[in-house]
């Protein structure tokens, strides 16, 4: 099996965005578009990829500077997608193996796709491969023009289309898989003969078709996943279509998600077998449900949050960057922050965790089988110890605490002097 590698392409401004972010860093369901592109590459086991960046890149390398898999290849100027690769040359000049090419403001883009193209590229042995996509609307794509017997002839951006090549229905969603040999001797061949006078990958693979190399376009692209982002309208369309796939995941896991359309949840939420999700829930970042538990309906759950099995969270509860260990009950109007709750614990209606003191965060701890009445206010620091019963209305923090327990002791020492 040959080495491969990828180049991504990231380095776009994206004038139509209209933003100071980098548009790779732009969020889907909770994750930077970029992310879903590398792990889509790590899945089909690519190891080592060469992310183009330009604008903004250090915010881009800041978010990303776990990544050990990652080579950051600077695009100082935007002269086309083609110059982009030709960026990579110091690194991939003498590679003899395979490059895959993606482009990094594709979040919609399925490892399935990646492994389709690579086993169709395994299999004919050509010099390029192309996964395509049939769109009823194909407006801003590049055009896949064929010649009588079917095979790839030319891909013509939509800019430079004539009016009849304007009504083909197969483009180009920016899928290759290069012999890296072949791609460098291509965009180091090609020039700018295009209405924006910038060197096009489209046109690394036409100098590959003249210079009499196979070229396979292979339609593997599903209509979704063909989505690029190039406007606040489409980024907004690329959250609905991947919160269709994440609600369609855990559905497929037996998760009950009882109004889809008013549900929200982000990619990295995981949720238990059994558990129901009431409407108009939002549940965003890291969180973890177990089995078993009823979510909302209004209900948001923040990055940071877990919760055990058989949980119920209520009408506009909130909790963030808590752990409730299993049964606990908290139905209506809540608000528990930086907080752990033991087992059994009931979480009476508008009780709260005062957790920001204008300072600083502080954690509160509440044991198993506690009773928190109606709109009790818990001033963090504070630790309620196993079986604590707390009275509706009262406003309780660790200091109360230990002068009760003092007064306490004290009458006890009173009555054995008598």
């Amino acid at each position: 099996m040959a080495e491969r590698v990828a180049i991504i392409l990231a380095a776009g401004i994206s004038k139509r965005m209209n933003t100071e972010l980098p548009k790779v860093l732009h969020e889907v369901c909770g994750r930077p578009m970029l992310a879903y592109v590398l792990d889509a590459c790590r899945e089909v086991g690519i190891e080592k990829m060469y992310v183009v960046v330009g604008f903004g890149n250090e915010q881009i390398k800041e978010r990303f500077n776990k990544a050990e898999d990652i080579v950051w290849i600077q695009q100082k100027e935007q002269k086309g997608t083609a110059h982009a690769v030709l960026c990579c040359k110091e690194y991939l000049e003498d590679f003899q193996g395979q490059t895959l090419v993606l482009c990094g403001d594709g979040p919609l883009i399925r490892a399935s796709t990646l492994k389709t193209l690579i086993q169709k590229h395994e299999e004919g042995q050509p010099a390029a491969t192309l996964a395509t996509a049939i769109l009823d609307e194909p407006a801003g794509y590049g055009r896949i023009i064929r010649d009588e017997n079917g095979n790839i002839k030319a891909i013509v951006e939509d800019s430079d289309c004539t009016n009849r090549q304007l009504k083909i229905n197969e483009v180009n969603p920016s899928y290759y898989l290069f012999n890296n040999k072949l791609l460098f001797d291509a965009v180091q061949n090609i020039k700018p003969d295009n209405v924006k006078k910038e060197l096009y990958l489209t046109d690394a693979v036409a100098h590959i078709i003249e210079t009499g190399h196979k070229v396979l376009a292979v339609t593997a692209v599903r209509t979704d996943e063909a989505r690029g982002v190039n406007s606040r309208v489409q980024l907004t369309e690329a959250n609905k279509i991947m919160q269709r796939r994440i609600q369609q995941k855990l559905m497929d896991n037996g998760v009950t998600i009882v109004d889809p359309d008013n549900t929200w949840i982000d990619i990295r939420a995981e949720i238990g077998q059994d558990t129901v999700i009431e409407p108009f829930t939002y549940i965003h970042g890291e969180v973890k449900i177990g089995k078993g538990c009823r979510i909302g309906p209004f209900a948001y759950l923040r990055h940071g949050t877990v919760l055990g099995d058989d949980v119920v969270l209520g009408v506009f509860a909130e909790v963030k960057n808590s752990t409730f260990a299993d049964g606990v009950r908290a139905r209506h109007h809540s608000y528990i922050g930086d907080a752990t709750v033991g087992r059994h614990v009931n979480i009476g209606a508008g009780s709260t965790t005062a957790n920001f003191d204008g300072e600083n965060i502080n954690r509160t701890n509440i044991g198993d089988d506690c009773y928190i009445g109606s709109g009790v206010v818990l001033i963090a620091p504070i630790e309620l110890k196993a079986g604590s019963r707390i009275s509706a209305g009262k406003i309780v923090s660790q200091e109360s605490i230990d002068k009760s327990k003092t007064e306490r002791l004290k009458g006890k020492r009173q009555d054995v002097s008598k």
